[in-house]
């Protein structure tokens, strides 16, 4: 943080008298995150004055973004790809890639003029994160800072979540469920989201047993995102409370610092010198379950002057919101869950 920000620095003042430590400007910005404690608690505990504790809160949130965002909120590369592949396709899911949902962030001094945006159906001004998270509570994607009167609905439609898939920069992934070709991944969400092809939600009323059993294990599954919600909050308390804070902006780089450094906890509570699993996949002469293949982007993007190009976005846009794939795929894995169950007991058996 020093090298980056100056401001982290210690110096002297214009009297040559010399300032706070590097030490005492990061634990003031660590524990207003950690604790959640008001920025006045710090005149007595570590003689810094309310206001230069908003001021090293808001330089230490910009400089956390601003040096690790790119890793640390990364869209997945392909061998993040193929991890998550592997992970999903153990659990009976081929091609599933995280969990989606949304939080809301009490907003205690929102300004009298938003209030009524920013008020939904908990009659408290609040403010929507959507999430992305994987089985190992790291958080992929990030829409922050939308009113709390839309719902999640409104949220996606808002939401860049499938821009990279649309104009075709992220690497083209294909699997198969029950003898069926499918050429995109998918979320697991719950019963609000449209029925698209990108989505796979659980079965509302249930009856065969079949059903029942993939609307637990799908159930089971989603619950990724709101243990990533919870750790967040836990680990945050920040983000636990209402905000105290006047500015949407400051809001904003509070909640991506607190995701980065989560993600900074995830990655480092990783066993990189464990043994890895053994995978039968991994055997030349079977084939993968999923295949995973660059896509490079097309030079020419401008959509208006390039038919060609237009054709291929309202394509790739219509088999993300196809309902007709998104029936099939649920089907298909409501047999293939079904079928490695029945595997699964004969083995016990």
């Amino acid at each position: 943080m020093a090298n980056y920000d100056p401001y982290f620095v210690q110096g002297r003042d214009a009297t040559g008298r010399v300032g706070l430590s590097t030490e005492q400007k990061l634990t003031c910005a660590m524990r207003q995150l950690a604790y959640g404690v008001t920025a006045d608690f710090f005149d007595d505990y570590m003689d810094i004055a309310e206001s230069t504790a908003i001021e090293i809160l808001e330089h230490f949130t910009r400089a956390i973004w601003n040096v690790y965002h790119e890793h640390y909120l990364r869209r997945p590369t392909p061998a993040d790809l193929r991890r998550l592949l592997d992970k999903a396709a153990e659990r009976g899911f081929p091609g599933m890639i995280g969990s989606l949902d949304c939080m809301h962030w009490q907003w205690k001094n929102c300004p009298t003029g938003w209030g009524g945006q920013y008020t939904g159906y908990k009659g408290k001004p609040t403010i929507i994160l959507e999430a992305v998270a994987s089985y190992d509570t790291w958080i992929w994607h990030t829409f922050f800072g939308l009113p709390s009167s839309l719902n999640d609905i409104n949220v996606l439609g808002q939401s860049p979540l499938f821009n990279d898939l649309a104009s075709c920069e992220t690497p083209q992934v294909s699997y198969e469920v029950q003898n069926r070709h499918y050429g995109q991944c998918y979320y697991l969400v719950d019963g609000i989201y449209p029925k698209w092809a990108s989505f796979v939600q659980a079965i509302k009323n249930p009856r065969t047993s079949q059903t029942k059993y993939f609307t637990r294990m799908q159930e089971a599954y989603r619950k990724d995102v709101e243990r990533a919600f919870g750790i967040l909050q836990a680990r945050w308390a920040i983000i636990r409370g209402p905000t105290r804070g006047w500015s949407k902006e400051n809001l904003q780089f509070i909640m991506m610092t607190c995701i980065i450094l989560h993600d900074m906890i995830v990655e480092d509570e990783h066993d990189e010198d464990a043994a890895e699993p053994f995978d039968p996949n991994d055997i030349p002469t079977i084939l993968k379950q999923a295949h995973i293949y660059d896509r490079i982007p097309d030079q020419d993007t401008s959509v208006d002057r390039n038919p060609n190009w237009l054709n291929q976005f309202m394509r790739r846009y219509r088999e993300v919101r196809c309902p007709v794939m998104n029936k099939n795929l649920q089907d298909d894995l409501v047999d293939h869950l079904w079928s490695m169950k029945l595997q699964a007991d004969e083995n016990d058996q």
